[in-house]
């Protein structure tokens, strides 16, 4: 790949990531309420989803899904209940059980268990999400010369730039998220009603999931 088409890779990865969703708003929401740290472990969830989605269009099982109605459907619906589950535990949660940033929060250390929760809710978020298969699907290979000899090697090379490069927009919005809830008082008490307004979303998310068609059709 020319120079100036690797730059332009790499610029469309890093506004595509600027880009908010549900993977923003899942380490936002952590970063507000526990600490740059959640909220940096939240993205490694994330991007460790996406190396799923990655390999898997490499090895071709992306266009599988893109073909097959019955496949896409089954990981349509997985992904669509996995999000409302996880809307729906954000609505019915306690304020009281999570840490408000605060200087005196950001300190104390979230707990092993819980780090481990945040990561592997990212995960599974990503991972159950159709949408990010079809989307590398459809964005990786407009980058890849037809003359290319390893088409599914020059597929992960590129797909593991965009999650790379996608990693650092993350743990930024980690950091701006975790830095803002230190220094706003009026966020900081408004924090109670955040679990709600991310659970609300995220059942959105999860029915606009669920009412998603197969572009293939």
């Amino acid at each position: 790949m020319a120079t100036g088409q690797l730059l332009l890779f790499m610029a469309a990865g890093v506004l595509l990531n600027l880009t908010p969703g549900p993977d923003v708003l899942y380490i936002v929401t952590h970063a507000l309420r526990r600490g740059a740290r959640a909220g940096m472990v939240a993205a490694l969830g994330i991007t460790a989803g996406c190396f799923v989605h990655i390999l898997a269009s490499a090895l071709g099982l992306s266009a599988l899904l893109a073909a097959s109605a019955t496949a896409f459907a089954v990981l349509k619906w997985a992904g669509a209940a996995y999000l409302v589950y996880v809307g729906l535990r954000l609505l019915t949660s306690r304020g009281a059980e999570f840490a408000i940033n605060s200087e005196a929060a950001d300190a104390r250390p979230v707990r092993a268990g819980g780090l481990k929760s945040i990561f592997f809710q990212g995960f599974w978020t990503n991972v159950l999400n159709p949408k990010v298969a079809l989307f590398f699907l459809a964005f990786v290979p407009q980058f890849i010369a037809p003359g290319v000899d390893n088409k599914p090697l020059a597929f992960l090379l590129l797909g593991l730039l965009f999650n790379f490069n996608g990693l650092w927009v993350n743990i930024g919005w980690a950091l701006a998220a975790s830095w803002l809830a230190r220094r706003a008082g009026a966020l900081q008490r408004g924090l109670r009603w955040l679990d709600r307004v991310a659970g609300a979303m995220f059942v959105g998310f999860g029915i606009k999931l669920a009412l998603t068609d197969n572009p293939s059709h």
